[in-house]
This record gives C-alpha cells, structure tokens and sequence, in this order.
C-alpha cells in the first residue's frame, strides 16, 4: 500500500514516524516544496535576541533519517494537483520545473498554513517582510541585522514575541493590534493589560484599536507607516495577522469548514476515505464547547499528524480533542493559557462567569514571593471549568497543563477548589493559587455544589 504524505510539516513528519512504527511495509512518498523540514517558527524571535544562536538549530529532523529508513522524501516538490478521485497527484520539481504523475492508496495532507496577509495598499513593499518558514526567518533576520526601527503588525503569540526578541536585540519597536487587546484570541483585557504595561516598560510602543492603512517608501529609503493612530517612519515591517490554512488542492473534493481547514472525524480521516489530514490544514477537535475549531498550533500538529499515521490504514486511536492550551515567556514573565475566553462563552451562548485572584504565588516570608494573576472562567450551569489564564514573573507554565487535564475530564470549580496538590513554600501556599482561584469562584456562586 502506497502512502503519500504532503508537506513535511510538523504533522508530516509525525505521521511518518508512525507510518514507519505500525505499517513497516508501507511505501511512503513525501512531498515537501521548501527545501528545508522541522523549522520550529517560535526560533525566530529566539535567534533574534540571542538565545538560540543559529536557526537551523531549531529543526529537529534531518532528512537523511527518514531518506535511511526507505522513505522516498522529496524536496522542492511542489504538488499542483490532486484528483481525488484518480487517486493521483500531478507533482513539479521546482529545481528542474519537470512534472510528473504520482499515485496514492492513502493521502495525508499534511500541508500546513500560510501567514494571512492583511489587503494594505504598498503591502508589497520589500521592506514588508513575513517570518513564518525558515526562509523567511532566514530573511527578516539578515534584514534587520543593521536596521534600527521595526514595526510589527499583529499583536498575538508571534507579533508579541517578535517585539520582545527585537526589543533585547537593540532596536526600537512599535507594535500595532487592530482589537481592543493583546492576545485577545487567548486572553482577558486584565491580564492583557498587564502585558503592554510590560512591554511598554521594556520600550515597546504599544498602539491598540489601530488599523494600518498603508506602506510607502520614504524619500530617504525608509518605509513609511501609515495607521489610525499617525503615520511612523520604520526601517521594516514584520506582519503576524493571523494564519490561513493551505488547503486549496482539495477544494471541492473534500469537507471544509469555512476558512478552508479540512474537516476530519476522530480519527483525522476527511469526508473521503482515503485522504487524511492532520496539522494546520485540519480542524481541531474542541473539548469546552464539544464542537471543531481552527487552532494553528504546533502542539496540535504533532498530534494530529501522530493520529494520522496510526490510522492511515486502520482506525486505531481516537483523538481525545484538545483545550488548546498555549503559553509564552516574555521579559521573564510567563503567560499560560487554556480552554476558552469570556468572548468565547458568549459566542457559543454559554452562562459563564469568571474570577480573578492575584496574589503571591507562594508565601510572601520567601525570597522573590512574585504576584500571580489567575483568572478562571467557568459555566455557571454545571459548575464545569471552561478556561484559565495566568501571569506571573516565576514559572506557572504547568499551571495550564493541570487546568487543561481537569478540564478534559469534566472537571468543575468545586474539585479545583480542593484538587490535592502538594505543599512546600519552595513552590506554592498550603492552598496553591489553582485552589484559591476555584475557590473564589465556589464563593461566588454562594457556596460549594452538596452532592
């Protein structure tokens, strides 16, 4: 049996390793258009300020381990077209520009997302740079080695870490959010306004509910900013607004949710039986709200890449769906995240409230007894826990980690409240900060649930 993987993304190459681990006979084929495979994205920012010295440090898999083990691992192959139904795929050399047919039993896309880029008139400026592959990280890096003043357009994950990588590495930065907040797709306003007082501290200049409304280049040679809140003359712009999933081979032949990503069952197989997908081309498995959703994250690809090996010839394992925790370390602050924002819960119409509770994460008679913000968000129906997010300069990375475990088993603000977790004031309080937030929320709700 004939497997063809396309992309040697994250997805790609987790589907691989299982593919080798559980149908040893199986014929894999790869196709991959970029030259290189395993760029962890999350390094760019990293190699920026210094902490991670080289790029290619950051890729994981060399191909030559999957070449030696008999898989046919095609670079700079771009596929053009696939025919579903044929069971074929019409494939480019984009070395030599020949084409070629190739055919497949099973397929996993595996073909990963592209950034979204905004409609901004000049936004093809060449001092309008993108830094998601390695390529590109590979570019705005040398780009900005001499250049002095950077705008980045996108407050999320990677706009924020952007800002701080450039910000220890000398520069001048000015980041730009169109919503309300930061992170607004994972935060609340309290502890998103806890992060631009942070940035801003560190010389970032913060500017919110601002649209950017064109490029232009300056007499000088600079690039000039135009936005709703003035124009700023920049050296270079780096744009993180958002992914898009690359999907468009299937369009028409498979089922799609409405931004393009592919929609699979539990065991990341599509609509048609013989095609899988899994990593940024694929819907994620939502567990607050029991629904699907699209979240690009690194976490889920390998995941679901995993999945899709295992059941590329037989339905083996389900997924477990995810809550889609995340976490971030900016100027030695961590933010952690997972499940679902207020926002969230009035979209899927959920009666859900939320708490905050700061104070020191372990007792304040010890050295560097740092603040914590905890906010924890809840139905107020069924008493089940529906997200939380913490900030606090000590390490709380694993916090979110155990909210999510609960949260996967249907856990409620009453068991948090009193959840066993250990003592020592090396760590936390006799009631660490998880407890004392659920605990705040049982109060709320006038006392906790008899059974």
């Amino acid at each position: 049996m004939k497997v063809v993987v396309i992309g040697c993304t994250h997805a790609g190459i987790a589907a691989v390793k299982q593919i080798l681990k559980h149908y040893p006979e199986a014929d894999i084929t790869v196709f991959e258009r970029q030259a290189y495979i395993s760029y962890l994205s999350c390094a760019t920012y990293l190699h920026i300020k210094g902490t991670v010295q080289s790029l290619s440090d950051a890729q994981y898999q060399e191909p030559d381990d999957f070449i030696n083990r008999g898989v046919d691992l095609e670079l700079n192959h771009d596929v053009i077209r696939i025919d579903a139904h044929d069971h074929s795929l019409l494939v480019q050399d984009l070395t030599t520009k020949e084409k070629t047919t190739a055919r497949y039993d099973k397929l996993i896309m595996a073909t990963g997302s592209i950034t979204a880029i905004p409609a901004i008139p000049g936004i093809e400026n060449p001092k309008v740079l993108l830094c998601k592959t390695y390529d590109q990280a590979n570019n705005i890096c040398e780009y900005t080695a001499q250049k002095q003043k950077v705008a980045i357009i996108g407050g999320g994950y990677v706009g924020v870490e952007l800002a701080e990588g450039y910000i220890e590495s000398g520069h001048e930065v000015i980041l730009i959010q169109q919503p309300s907040h930061l992170l607004n797709e994972y935060v609340e306003p309290v502890i998103a306004e806890k992060l631009a007082k942070l940035l801003t501290e560190k010389g970032v200049q913060v500017l919110t509910n601002t649209r950017v409304t064109g490029f232009q280049d300056t007499p000088d040679g600079h690039l000039l900013l135009n936005s709703e809140a003035g124009d700023f003359e920049v050296d270079m712009a780096a744009i993180s607004a958002g992914i898009i999933p690359q999907t468009e081979l299937l369009q028409g032949q498979v089922a799609m949710a409405a931004n393009g990503a592919i929609i699979t069952d539990d065991y990341m197989q599509s609509s048609n039986p013989d095609i899988l997908a899994a990593g940024d081309s694929a819907v994620s498995h939502y567990n607050p709200i029991k629904t699907v959703t699209y979240a690009p994250l690194v976490s889920h690809a390998v995941r679901q890449g995993a999945l899709a090996g295992i059941n590329v010839f037989e339905r083996r394992l389900r997924t477990i769906g995810t809550q889609i925790t995340t976490g971030m370390l900016i100027f030695d602050h961590t933010i952690a995240c997972t499940g679902l924002t207020l926002t969230h819960t009035r979209e899927a119409q959920l009666n859900a409230a939320s708490v905050t509770y700061t104070g020191p994460y372990r007792p304040d008679f010890m050295p560097n007894a740092y603040p914590i913000t905890v906010v924890l968000i809840y139905d107020r129906n069924n008493r089940k826990i529906l997200g939380a997010q913490l900030m606090c300069e000590h390490d709380v990375s694993q916090a979110a980690n155990t909210v999510s475990a609960l949260m996967q088993n249907g856990g409620t603000i009453d068991q948090l409240a009193m959840l066993d977790m250990l003592f020592s004031p090396n760590f936390n309080d006799t009631f660490n900060y998880l407890n004392l937030a659920a605990q705040k929320a049982v109060d709320q709700e006038q006392g906790y649930l008899r059974t």
